[in-house]
């Protein structure tokens, strides 16, 4: 992996953040070459029908496991990084870093997380409770078809909540700390985790390696989207927040998604999380927050307005960072 000083990995993450915010990702550009995310997964799927047989015992599989992890990681870090070494030699270094920036903005989801959310928002008040369950089912895993407003609501809460962390914070600051590489190998890691980091008995073991590793690296993550969130919300919600995530984030199921939830929640002055139905099976998880469990349209409104807000201190935090470290040099 190349090694970059902060002097450059800091205005690559900030710049990347204000290029996904202001464009995304193309629709155009979409359909012509696909997604990063989609040739990360191809690789995923080749490997994990190669390496993940049946009838193979379960020692082997999860060993099997590591080796197709590490080949998810070290494939797309090694050719970003030698297409980084191909890019410095032939363009200037202010050139390279507008185009790290550009690249890695490929790997951050502000623009489509807010599109997929507030579709849930516009489902509702246009089709009603089948149009809310049909819309919320595109971002949540668990059963959607008998869930209520209040149900359809807090599911789209906790995926704005949880993807904030995985989809935006987390991506911004891998590369934050290593440039586009890091970005790659954080994005590698959460890809293989979505796709085979699962508990069913085909993944159980094989995909245990991903599934740790994706926890290890969205710890500090976690934390800082609960930050961001806390301190996007009106400051004199600000010792509430900060009680509620010390309190009920080491209750959720994850040890990462349960901070950002809790700051949700707290700042939305509703409940998160709790009971809810995976594949036909009711969970007994406990409620996250202080307030109410009905949650109607309008929450789900404000909740995008604080994300919005926590995307905006989030940018300004890497500005301000960039620029700090820019001035000590």
């Amino acid at each position: 992996m190349l090694l970059f000083p902060l002097s450059i990995t800091l205005p690559v993450a900030a710049l990347a953040a204000g290029m996904e915010a202001l464009w995304g990702y193309p629709p155009r550009l979409l359909g012509l070459i696909g997604h990063p995310v989609m040739w990360v997964g191809a690789l995923i799927d080749r490997l994990e029908r190669a390496l993940n047989k049946a009838d193979t015992p379960e020692q082997m599989r999860r060993m099997l496991g590591f080796v197709a992890l590490a080949l998810i990681i070290a494939i797309p870090v090694a050719l970003t990084a030698a297409l980084l070494g191909v890019g410095y030699t032939l363009l200037p270094a202010p050139v390279m870093l507008l185009v790290q920036a550009a690249l890695a903005s490929t790997l951050v989801a502000q623009r489509s997380l807010w599109v997929h959310v507030r579709a849930v928002g516009t489902a509702l008040r246009q089709n009603g409770l089948p149009g809310g369950r049909k819309a919320v089912s595109m971002i949540v895993g668990r059963d959607t078809s008998a869930l209520d407003e209040a149900g359809i609501v807090r599911a789209a809460l906790e995926s704005l909540a949880e993807n904030f962390s995985d989809g935006i914070v987390a991506p911004l600051l891998w590369t934050a700390l290593f440039g586009l590489p890091g970005a790659v190998f954080y994005k590698s890691v959460n890809t293989a985790d979505s796709m085979i980091g699962h508990m069913s008995p085909r993944y159980k073991a094989f995909g245990m390696a991903a599934a740790r590793l994706d926890d290890l690296i969205n710890l500090p993550a976690s934390r800082l989207a609960a930050l961001c969130l806390m301190l996007a919300a009106p400051r004199q919600k600000w010792p509430h927040i900060w009680q509620t995530v010390r309190r009920d984030a080491p209750r959720h199921r994850s040890p990462n998604a349960g901070w950002p939830e809790a700051a949700m929640a707290a700042a939305l002055n509703t409940l998160l999380a709790g009971p809810r139905s995976y594949g036909g099976h009711m969970t007994k998880d406990p409620w996250i927050g202080s307030g109410t469990s009905g949650a109607r349209t309008a929450d789900l409104d404000r909740g995008l307005h604080l994300y919005r807000r926590a995307c905006g201190v989030l940018i300004a935090g890497l500005l301000c960072t960039a620029l700090g470290c820019m001035i000590a040099q």
